[in-house]
């Protein structure tokens, strides 16, 4: 046999054997599309909902600590006394500079009174000519009114000195530390005796947490973010309580995406009453996957993965043709697929490259269970 019978020998072989594979039937399923909702694990860190260090907003010695480490406090609760005498003997000389003023007006006022009553005489008798000069009544008048100048200007500093008083006196009511809000002294660092006073680059006396509501901050990664739903009630769990369901709600969304990490912090609200939580516990999070669009579901056997591409093979009017697509999460039985298909779409079942692009298929309908 020649050579070029040889080869025409092979090709009657080759479209014999592409016609019996494209004659073979092939059985199909159609793409689902539903809503698909799942869940992912994502760390996350629990802070107090309120912290506050406590300092002294006034220099004084300690006189009391009324709490200590792990004491439930309640707002307006005094937690330490200071003392300060050196702030009652301001509040001495205030007072006394207010009531030499008081003096001093009164001195002024009578000085105004004969100052007026000089004037109101002049004045009177200047009705009849000749009697008083004119430039004494002139005189008078004018002393009159430096008298009111005068008595007006110890008015305002007796207003001066006694907000003076006041401040002081206001003062000395930090001399008394009281909780800002409910919640739980984690840190003391003062005894009775010891001087403080204010600065932020001091130590703080005390530290208070709110930890009957805490935050649970969570890095939600960039291709989880369009899922995000404020309000939704996300579950969660804690080492120290293995196996046991908490839960906290979507409260507060950062909407902006950490450079390095490519995620974003989310914050949920969690009520903690009983204080079996506590700040600083890294919880498990069960993520909620929600995609804004029903997904599109096929067989995982439909999906065929070569070194060049990931495809499935749609059936058009029993053509085949390769659809490239994604994958992604596998729900049930099923896989979510991205590409160019839409529900209802007719669809290999068990995809192989050996059905080649626009090879005539015979369609066999799937199989039931």
């Amino acid at each position: 046999m020649n050579h070029a019978h040889k080869l025409s020998f092979v090709s009657i072989i080759v479209f014999a054997a592409a016609t019996v594979a494209a004659q073979a039937p092939v059985e199909v399923v159609r793409v689902v599309s539903k809503p698909v909702d799942r869940q992912v694990k994502l760390p996350g860190e629990f802070q107090p909902f309120m912290a506050v260090p406590i300092f002294a907003k006034v220099s004084g010695f300690v006189r009391q600590v009324n709490v200590d480490r792990g004491s439930a406090v309640k707002q307006g609760q005094l937690l330490a006394s200071l003392e300060a005498p050196e702030m009652q003997a301001q509040i001495v000389e205030a007072e006394a500079k207010a009531q030499a003023l008081e003096l001093q007006r009164a001195e002024a006022e009578a000085k105004l009174a004969a100052a007026q009553s000089t004037y109101d005489r002049l004045k009177a008798a200047s009705a009849t000519p000749g009697v008083v000069a004119e430039n004494d009544v002139i005189v008078a008048q004018k002393t009159v009114e430096a008298a009111q100048s005068l008595v007006r200007s110890y008015e305002n500093s007796i207003k001066a000195a006694q907000a003076q008083v006041q401040a002081v006196k206001d003062l000395g009511q930090y001399l008394q530390i009281r909780a800002p809000f409910d919640g739980i002294i984690n840190e003391r660092n003062v005894h009775p005796g010891a001087l403080v006073g204010p600065g932020a680059s001091a130590t703080p006396l005390l530290r208070l947490h709110q930890v009957s509501r805490l935050r649970l901050i969570v890095a939600v990664p960039e291709a989880l973010v369009g899922g995000i739903v404020k309000g939704a009630r996300v579950t969660f769990t804690v080492p120290a309580y293995p196996g046991e369901p908490f839960y906290g709600v979507v409260s507060l969304v950062a909407h902006d995406l950490d450079e390095k990490t490519r995620s974003m912090a989310v914050e949920l609200d969690v009520r903690n009453p009983d204080l079996r939580l506590s700040a600083g516990m890294y919880p498990e999070v069960q993520w909620p996957v929600r995609r804004p669009q029903p997904s599109l579901l096929v067989p995982p056997t439909s999906i065929v993965t070569t070194t060049e591409r990931t495809f499935v093979i749609r059936i058009d009017n029993g053509v085949a043709h390769w659809v490239n697509v994604g994958r992604g999460a596998r729900v049930g039985d099923l896989v979510e697929v991205f590409g160019a298909l839409k529900e209802g779409d007719t669809i290999v079942r068990r995809g192989t490259d050996e059905i080649r692009e626009n090879t005539k298929v015979n369609i066999q309908p799937a199989k039931t269970d």
